[in-house]
């Protein structure tokens, strides 16, 4: 099984009462999940986003820019949530959502991946490093970037905040 990166935007009333209630969080995003699937939605449209198994890659290539959020795994834990998938989900607020929303518009899925080869993900061993052993493509990670890009900028122009997960 794969570790998939999830997102949920939520507004600030339903982050509020997701930190609080868990286990409400988790129907509210398996009920946005299950619309999702019947909906082809654009990424500045849809409710969830997964970035497939990019998440790792783009948390290493992120931080070696100094990003200043955690958008690849959140950057506050649900307190007392179960696990989600692969772990217990976590949270940026609309605040945080807007810092990388920003930070992301100066920063393209191009450049992110420049000047960094398969070989030094393999090396730090980003998930899933036997992709990046076999010299794969940087372009699958960059797509998803982008894609993620989009999808914080509608929830910054909403001033929504997000729900971070492994599935």
């Amino acid at each position: 099984m794969s570790m998939i990166g999830e997102y949920a935007r939520v507004t600030a009333a339903e982050l509020d009462r997701a930190t609080g209630d868990p286990e409400w969080a988790l129907k509210l995003v398996s009920g946005r999940l299950e619309e999702a699937a019947e909906a082809a939605e654009e990424p500045d449209e849809a409710l969830c986003l997964d970035i497939d198994k990019a998440w790792d890659a783009l948390g290493f290539l992120l931080r070696r820019t100094d990003f200043p959020v955690d958008v690849a795994q959140g950057e506050e834990a649900v307190a007392g949530a179960e696990d989600w998938g692969y772990g217990p989900p976590r949270y940026l607020t609309p605040a945080r959502v807007r810092v990388a929303a920003e930070a992301m518009a100066e920063l393209s899925g191009a450049s992110l991946v420049s000047g960094v080869a398969p070989a030094d993900l393999a090396e730090a061993e980003v998930y899933p490093a036997l992709v990046w052993r076999r010299g794969e493509s940087l372009d699958y990670v960059s797509e998803h970037y982008e894609r993620l890009r989009l999808f914080f900028r509608a929830a910054a122009e909403d001033g929504e905040g997000m729900l971070i997960w492994l599935g």
